[in-house]
């Protein structure tokens, strides 16, 4: 019996690095859901509160809306693609309902889309509302905060 050659070696020593790349990742993401369904100081967790946006707002949505929040989440990949929508939708849910409206119009819709996107993704997000042909003018302010 002889020893394992050297490159079969490196090649476990490579695996196990990967391995544990993989795992960290997994984690990472684990670990932010796990913040979001902590309660906050109201006792309700983010996840609660988006749940509830989406639900109080569900008959306030005509198909255009809907279509056109099908068009917004088409740059997100696709595994991931129904969790952006609900919480996109559950940011203009509250636009809509706040705002005192009665149906979800495309405005709300590009503000509530605004406020969904985190400040690091603003870059990608003009670029596919220019792409679109969206005018947020209007909304320019947002995202200055």
């Amino acid at each position: 019996m002889g020893s394992a050659p050297d490159w079969f070696m490196y090649f476990i020593v490579f695996w196990a690095f990967v391995m544990i790349g993989f795992m960290a990742i997994g984690g990472y993401f684990m670990f932010r859901k796990f913040l979001k369904v902590l309660p906050k100081r109201d006792g309700k967790s983010k996840l609660d509160w988006q749940n509830y946006w989406v639900e109080t707002s569900r008959h306030m949505w005509p198909e255009d809306s809907k279509q056109f929040l099908d068009d917004l989440v088409q740059p997100v990949p696709g595994p991931f693609r129904d969790i952006a929508k609900h919480s996109i939708a559950a940011s203009i849910g509250q636009v809509a309902v706040e705002s005192g409206a009665n149906t979800v119009t495309r405005d709300h819709c590009i503000e509530g889309y605004i406020k969904a996107t985190p400040k690091r993704d603003y870059r990608s997000l003009i670029t596919f509302l220019d792409k679109l042909g969206v005018d947020y003018s209007p909304y320019k302010h947002l995202f200055n905060k």
